[in-house]
């Protein structure tokens, strides 16, 4: 049986930013999902994505773009029909580390000081010093998409969805990458995870890694690329 490619989507973001890759992995015969990831907690978002995955029959290639990578890591822990991780530009966490700090992984320096590029805005029940981040709409394609068309970005900026405060804090469990074979690419021209980092990252995972230039988004800018590592993670699985 062909695996089930499922694509988690990060911060920022929504599931229509695997547009492309769907279209492909689609024409070339899987079956592809690209569910909502919810944004409101790390253990959260995980027990949701690994619910939806407990729907499907049949082995499963899970896909995670930047926080999307932080959930995968999570989720497929005990789904047990989950073969192969991808994470494209995605938080490898080890177990303990949460988002926000490991993107100072291979840099002598901290993280990167978020205040300047987020927007906050309250939702109910957010509890204290939580809130919804934006990126800035007028930073927003420089800084997420700038390999992209200005006017695409503009609009990605004006309908992006927002990820809570708490979900960049929150401390990963046990990685499934530590039981589970991984591929990871990443984007050497990115301005929201450090490349150094996501190096960092693929090394500890022992990720099968391949380097391309682009930006935060390799989804939408270089989905032909992005299609051909999941399709490695497919093919290895079966």
């Amino acid at each position: 049986m062909s695996p089930t490619v499922v694509l988690v989507h990060g911060a920022f973001a929504d599931a229509s930013g695997w547009s492309g890759v769907i279209s492909r992995l689609t024409a070339a015969g899987y079956q592809t999902y690209a569910p909502a990831n919810p944004l409101r907690s790390l253990s959260g978002d995980a027990a949701y994505i690994r619910a939806f995955l407990a729907t499907i029959e049949g082995p499963v290639v899970l896909v995670g773009h930047s926080y999307g990578g932080a959930v995968i890591t999570n989720a497929a822990v005990g789904a047990d029909n989950v073969t192969a991780l991808v994470y494209i530009a995605g938080f490898a966490l080890e177990e303990g580390e949460a988002a926000g700090a490991a993107t100072a992984l291979g840099s002598d320096g901290p993280p990167p000081d978020l205040t300047q590029v987020i927007l906050l805005r309250p939702f109910p029940d957010a509890g204290d010093g939580n809130a919804d981040g934006y990126l800035k709409p007028e930073i927003f394609p420089q800084v997420f998409c700038q390999d992209l068309p200005p006017e695409e970005g503009a609009i990605m900026a004006l309908s992006q969805r927002p990820a809570a405060l708490a979900t960049l804090g929150e401390p990963s469990g046990p990685p499934a990458w530590k039981s589970l074979p991984a591929w990871y690419l990443v984007a050497s021209s990115d301005r929201v995870i450090p490349p150094a980092a996501e190096r960092a990252m693929a090394l500890r995972a022992g990720a099968t890694t391949v380097e391309i230039e682009s930006s935060h988004v390799a989804m939408i800018s270089h989905p032909d690329e992005v299609t051909a590592l999941i399709q490695q993670a497919i093919d290895a699985a079966g």
